[in-house]
């Protein structure tokens, strides 16, 4: 597989990344400047990723092309995504909170999930990926996946980690933000994933298979940032949630794969099958 620049600048970071979070981790640093910075620098994959992705959807004919639309609305996830993880850095460095949630950086947060997710979406029309659901079985299996992700969220994240119910919360709850929000991200990345499995059709159709490591990509980022936004929900819910922590490396990790393969994207290889 050949990348381009973008792809071995994003490569070389998240490597570099990876050996900081080792260095954390091995002499037990979880609170502090160091921790604060780890949480800014992962940021700024998707922060500039972002940025050079929608950026890049130009040569895919913009919002003329359903491509186009589907590499900008990633890019613009990702974008959002690494803001709000700078709105999050603002409340560490400068008003020293560890952990700023619910927060002005869910500004940030919480719109990244549905715009890559539609970005996702474009990208699925563009290989007829979303003829998939057109069968029962099809049907039935996303109702029933949807079904036990609902019930996984409120056992997880209410029974298990407040040890309560759901009617008992919201009565005495003066925290319901919190509630939303923790069941409302990783159900937002069920829907990622969900997608991104629809659209892994194009690893073997779409423009010969000339990106179909990217689509890999985009597909096993999407999966690890479902993986990722559960983690965090319940470490935040149980307390045991700080800067730098694995739960942190999952999201890294998922950042990664999802900026690599939108980024592939930046370099027009065949112009001939843009639709």
């Amino acid at each position: 597989m050949r990348f381009n620049i973008a792809q071995k600048v994003c490569i070389a970071f998240y490597i570099l990344l990876v050996v900081f979070w080792g260095y954390l981790l091995a002499n037990g640093i979880k609170d502090g400047f160091y921790n604060y910075l780890y949480s800014f620098l992962f940021g700024l994959i998707p922060f500039f990723g972002g940025l050079v992705a929608m950026i890049s959807s130009r040569i895919w004919g913009g919002f003329k092309s359903a491509v186009g639309k589907g590499v900008f609305f990633v890019g613009l996830g990702l974008f959002l995504w690494g803001l709000g993880e700078n709105i999050w850095s603002y409340y560490n460095f400068f008003l020293n909170e560890p952990a700023p949630y619910p927060s002005w950086a869910d500004v940030g947060f919480g719109p990244s999930i549905f715009f890559y997710c539609l970005g996702a979406f474009y990208l699925s029309r563009a290989t007829g990926a979303r003829y998939a659901l057109r069968s029962l079985w099809a049907k039935v299996s996303v109702v029933a996946i949807t079904l036990v992700l609902l019930f996984l969220s409120y056992y997880l994240l209410i029974v298990k980690a407040r040890e309560t119910t759901l009617s008992a919360l919201l009565i005495g709850s003066h925290d319901l933000l919190k509630i939303v929000l923790d069941v409302a991200y990783p159900f937002g990345g069920f829907m990622g994933l969900l997608l991104a499995v629809l659209i892994s059709g194009l690893s073997f159709k779409y423009l010969g298979g000339k990106f179909k490591y990217d689509i890999y990509a985009l597909l096993i980022g999407l999966g690890v940032m479902f993986i990722g936004d559960y983690s965090f929900s319940y470490t935040t819910t149980v307390g045991t949630y700080y800067n730098a922590n694995w739960g942190d490396m999952v999201l890294t990790t998922g950042l990664f794969f999802m900026t690599l393969g939108i980024l592939g994207f930046s370099k027009l290889r065949d112009s001939s099958q843009i639709s």
